[in-house]
């Protein structure tokens, strides 16, 4: 039976990775549908590139809350800690660091733009870290509920397809004139960004359930 400090502890682990997974999943359509009809500003490239319309207040916040939500994570080893940490430090240095504007942008505009994509393949590189290595953990000694094989079913799942997105993502960049092609026009950087965000919020609400390992650990 669960002590009554018990209690309260698994309730803030499963609020806190509720809190991520809603946000994570919520920011690209809070983005989309709050630029376009509160600024009229239609689909932009990227998610990040909402940092240069009248939403940029929304995409700051969003990324620092998710930030320190990530910071606050605490695994079961060392390493599990310091991938929380460098989350939290790509999510902060996506927005200091803000994408290149999409018209015309400068020198400078364009070295910092460089150093965003470092901090964005960064924190996505942790993210799906947390889903195939870190989530599908189980303590040695025990053997996996039949719920906790389904659930690493899901972080894995949700993983690969945040790998798989940020494949395409490169690929496209890499191909040679695309300006003007269909795929340009259906904004592919957007669609995959927010595919791989969703597949991060839900491994995070899947995470949810899944508190009880870790407090057997302690």
């Amino acid at each position: 039976m669960k002590t009554l400090t018990e209690k309260p502890l698994i309730y803030s682990y499963r609020d806190h990775r509720t809190v991520v997974g809603i946000l994570g999943m919520a920011l690209p359509f809070v983005l989309f549908l709050g630029a376009l009809i509160v600024f009229q500003t239609g689909m932009q490239d990227s998610i990040s590139s909402y940092y240069h319309t009248g939403m940029r207040n929304v995409f700051v916040g969003a990324l620092w809350a998710i930030g320190l939500c990530l910071l606050s994570y605490k695994g079961y080893e060392r390493i599990d800690d310091m991938a929380g940490n460098f989350a939290c430090v790509s999510a902060m240095g996506i927005t200091l660091f803000p994408t290149a504007p999409q018209v015309n942008p400068s020198i400078e505009a364009s070295w910092i733009g460089g150093v965003h994509l470092f901090f964005g393949a960064l924190f996505f590189l942790t993210l799906i870290y947390f889903s195939l290595c870190l989530f599908t953990k189980t303590h040695p000694e025990k053997t996996p509920t039949l719920g906790k094989l389904l659930r690493n079913k899901i972080y894995r799942g949700c993983g690969y397809s945040m790998a798989l997105c940020m494949l395409l993502i490169l690929i496209y960049f890499v191909l040679p004139n695309k300006e003007g092609s269909f795929l340009e026009r259906i904004n592919p950087v957007f669609l995959l960004e927010t595919i791989a965000i969703l597949a991060f919020g839900l491994s995070w609400l899947a995470k949810g359930d899944d508190i009880q390992v870790r407090l057997n650990l302690q």
